[in-house]
């Protein structure tokens, strides 16, 4: 009996101790917490920060200058209080700890710009240093409160940080920390995966913080760390958010083992998860990734953390780590390496190098064991950054490792594929100068032909330009070629036949028309003249003489005889793209097409930006204005409204406001400075038409969903853009493909034009867009007709319009010519 008795107290002993050790907090020798710039102390949860007073024996600065700010203009959510006053360093400056235990310490460096007086702290350049390292270098601070988290081994009795501003500049600190830390924190040998072997001696070298991440999707915050620390949430870093689960079970955290311990990472880590989603698909092969910034040319420290707060006792979990391509740990078994106990939590530490990239990936995903279930769990990730050898941890001091025998030919190789296409390219120029050479000399053909056909009673007697009664030339001579008669378009509209109509807007009727080559074209009639509807006559045919694209709408001709204004160009037979989204009884487009026609319509702005010297400016893009052939192949139209672009060394062409209401850019609107951007802007309100399927403005709907824009922006900012969209597209739309759509909608509708991106990089990313779509539906992504074809030969009198999207080296002058003369036959 005494027997059992003994080993019921052992038993009871053992809980008590165990239960002590749990909760002993690890308690810093050396803990100076500093208030910098503070005329008194601070208390942020349970710390003291003291004020640094000038007078302290810790701070050593040629003058006593202090500033503050309002909590008004803070963002950060922790230590608010801290950011409030900043001690401007205007010369070499010293802050000086007595050490009274060697070993690794927190340093932890607190910044937030703001104006203060005669003092923009977010100018301030400078350089900071410890010991015989580097920690920042000619460092400026971002306009968000920051804080740079260093671990220095000190092995003196004092810690001496040093401040030195660049030239012309100043330095400044809002609060500091000098903490002690647990000297098993971080190991002295860590595995290397970029080369064989161990390395050595890391507790000598100083490390940076370059990311803590708490997977789950939740931010942990200091006062929740035994050491101050803060974990933030993993949200913003995945790659592909639809490919995992986030998982929470902080009560399932066991640290019965006595390692890992609460001062690796605390119970609100490790009982935090994202996991691998494979229940939607039990054969994935797909990995979970986490994308991080990081300067090249050093070593990091990877610290993984890893709890089973979730799996059976029956399932076995596993799975591989990969840093890039590289393998970290393959089929790593959690319950084998924590003795099978149930949430008992686990670290890995690796070290690897990083070359010229400057951001490195992360991964978790299934095992290739055919045994397991496809899987992959990160609680907890931490990355330090190493010194390199000249005990520097600033970006601008990186060792870039000089290239191997491999690589340099790999250079080689690219080197003579770089001469190769610029030969081909040489060829080519030349190709298109001979072909040039010979539309040219058509032309001249063309219009000497026109010409003779003016003079003999023809036409109109005016053969060299065409005027109004006041005498007035309104067309150049060089488009003589493109001039209709005006019996010609009678014939061709059946007199103007109301049933031809197809389109109304505010410069008038457009009539679907036949020429008698049985050749369908459009042609916009104008209303009565009028000083604004003939400018915009006169712009939108010199603007269709001057460009020949395939996502352009192509000129066919005018006619300006009795005052009329007339303009004929291709037919396209599925009329605007307005009627196709909402108002009509369209079928509904699908996704994969809706892509395609914005990748069309960002062509052909793309081409009117940077096809000529000058950039031309459409002024009036909508969907009204995107119009669509019979493979719904999408043309910009309409170029009443646009207008020249800024010469080179001018950044905006000041003129008065034109365009349609909900598409005009703010910034035009408000400053009547037009630049491409403003074109970037009304394609990026198209872009949401295109994705919801509904007006600019809509009067019918609830007044927080009246405007198009504001409504988007708020699902877009909300990360819940998928309940924006067009009913017919729920579920149809792959999230990463809708994740980057909406990003660059967003970023097309910024206020500011120079926040905009160029409509070449909104090309790149709609296409992006596609191929994360995928291939569900057979379609020519270069939109391409392969029934329509253009053919003419000027000796003959049949003509065929076709595609006026390949009319590269054809005189168009001549073509025209011909077809007058065919027309009046």
């Amino acid at each position: 009996m005494m027997g059992i008795g003994f080993y019921k107290l052992l038993i009871w002993v053992s809980s008590i101790l165990c239960l002590i050790c749990g909760s002993l907090e690890f308690n810093p020798v050396d803990n100076y917490l500093i208030d910098c710039g503070s005329p008194t102390n601070k208390r942020v949860g349970d710390r003291l920060f003291v004020a640094d007073n000038f007078n302290s024996s810790i701070l050593s600065t040629s003058y006593n200058i202090s500033v503050n700010t309002s909590s008004e203009s803070i963002s950060s959510t922790f230590d608010l209080a801290l950011y409030q006053t900043a001690r401007i360093l205007n010369g070499t400056s010293h802050y000086t700890f007595p050490i009274k235990k060697h070993g690794r310490h927190w340093i932890r460096l607190y910044f937030f710009p703001f104006v203060h007086g005669n003092y923009n702290l977010s100018i301030a350049k400078f350089s900071v240093s410890a010991q015989n390292f580097t920690l920042l270098g000619d460092f400026q601070s971002p306009s968000d409160p920051v804080v740079k988290e260093y671990s220095l081994n000190i092995t003196s009795d004092s810690l001496v940080l040093t401040f030195i501003p660049s030239h012309n500049s100043f330095a400044f600190l809002n609060a500091l920390e000098v903490v002690s830390l647990p000297d098993e924190l971080i190991p002295d040998v860590a595995k290397t995966i970029d080369r064989p072997g161990e390395y050595q001696n890391l507790w000598r070298q100083t490390l940076e913080t370059v990311a803590r991440v708490n997977m789950g999707n939740q931010t942990v915050s200091p006062q929740n760390d035994t050491l101050g620390r803060l974990w933030v949430s993993d949200g913003r870093y995945l790659k592909h958010s639809n490919l995992v689960e986030f998982v929470s079970n902080v009560s399932a955290v066991n640290y019965s083992r006595g390692w890992p311990t609460k001062d690796s990472a605390p119970s609100s880590v490790y009982g935090t998860a994202t996991k691998l989603d494979s229940l939607k698909d039990p054969r994935t092969t797909a990995n979970v990734t986490w994308l991080f910034d990081v300067d090249p040319g050093f070593e990091y420290l990877f610290r993984f953390h890893f709890c089973d707060i979730e799996s059976s006792p029956t399932e076995k979990l596993l799975f591989n780590v990969y840093i890039n391509s590289l393998l970290v740990a393959e089929s790593l078994d959690l319950s084998n390496l924590t003795s099978n106990i149930f949430g008992a939590p686990y670290y890995m530490d690796v070290v690897t190098r990083l070359g010229n990239g400057q951001q490195i990936s992360v991964s978790v995903g299934p095992s290739a064991m055919d045994f397991s279930y496809p899987n992959g769990i990160l609680n907890g990730l931490e990355i330090m950054k190493i010194n390199n050898s000249r005990g520097s941890l600033d970006s601008m001091d990186s060792e870039i490792q000089p290239l191997t025998s491999s690589s340099k030919m790999k250079v080689w190789v690219i080197l003579g594929l770089a001469i190769g296409v610029l030969f081909i390219a040489m060829v080519a120029a030349f190709i298109l100068f001979q072909m040039c050479r010979r539309r040219r000399r058509l032309a001249y053909v063309g219009r000497s032909s026109q010409d003779h056909f003016s003079m003999n009673g023809g036409g109109s007697p005016q053969t060299m330009e065409s005027k109004y009664s006041n005498g007035t030339a309104i067309i150049s001579n060089s488009k003589i070629g493109y001039r209709f008669p005006f019996v010609a378009v009678q014939e061709a509209t059946n007199n103007f036949n109301e049933s031809l109509v197809v389109g109304v807007g505010g410069f008038g009727k457009v009539y679907k028309g036949v020429l008698r080559d049985e050749t369908k074209v459009a042609v916009k009639r104008g209303v009565s003249q009028s000083h604004q509807g003939l400018a915009e006559f006169r712009t939108e045919i010199e603007m269709l003489s001057q460009f020949r694209h395939r996502h352009l709408v192509s000129l066919i001709g005018y006619c300006d005889e009795q005052n009329e204004m007339i303009i004929i160009y291709e037919y396209m037979e599925n009329g605007t793209l307005k009627n196709h989204l909402y108002g009509s009884n369209l079928p509904s487009l699908s996704w994969r097409k809706r892509l395609e026609i914005c990748i069309g319509s960002a062509r052909g702005l793309h081409y009117l930006h940077t096809g000529s010297a000058k950039a031309i400016i459409h002024r009036d893009v909508k969907s009204a204005n995107i119009l669509l052939d019979e493979n719904l192949m999408a043309k910009v139209a309409d170029f009443g409204l646009s207008k020249a672009g800024p010469e080179i060394d001018e950044t905006h062409v000041s003129t008065v406001v034109k365009g349609s209401f909900g598409y005009l850019d703010p910034e035009y609107l408000t400053r009547q400075q037009l630049t491409e951007k403003s074109d970037v802007y009304s394609f990026g309100v198209v872009m949401l038409e295109i994705l919801c399927g509904r007006p600019v403005i809509d009067p019918s709907v609830p007044r927080e969903m009246v405007n198009l824009v504001e409504w988007a922006m708020k699902w877009q900012k909300r990360g819940e853009l998928e309940k924006f969209v067009d009913p017919h597209l729920v579920d149809k739309i792959k999230p990463e493909s809708l994740k980057k759509f909406g990003e660059m909608a967003e970023k097309c509708l910024a206020e500011c034009g120079i926040d905009r991106p160029t409509m070449g990089d909104v090309l790149w990313n709609l296409e992006c867009a596609l191929q994360l779509q995928g291939n569900d539906e057979r379609t020519n992504l270069n939109g391409e007709l392969s029934n329509n074809h253009f053919e003419t030969t000027v000796s003959t009198t049949q003509f065929s319009v076709g595609s006026m999207g390949d009319l590269a080296g054809v005189s168009m002058s001549g073509v025209f010519s011909q077809m007058l003369r065919t027309e009046m036959r």
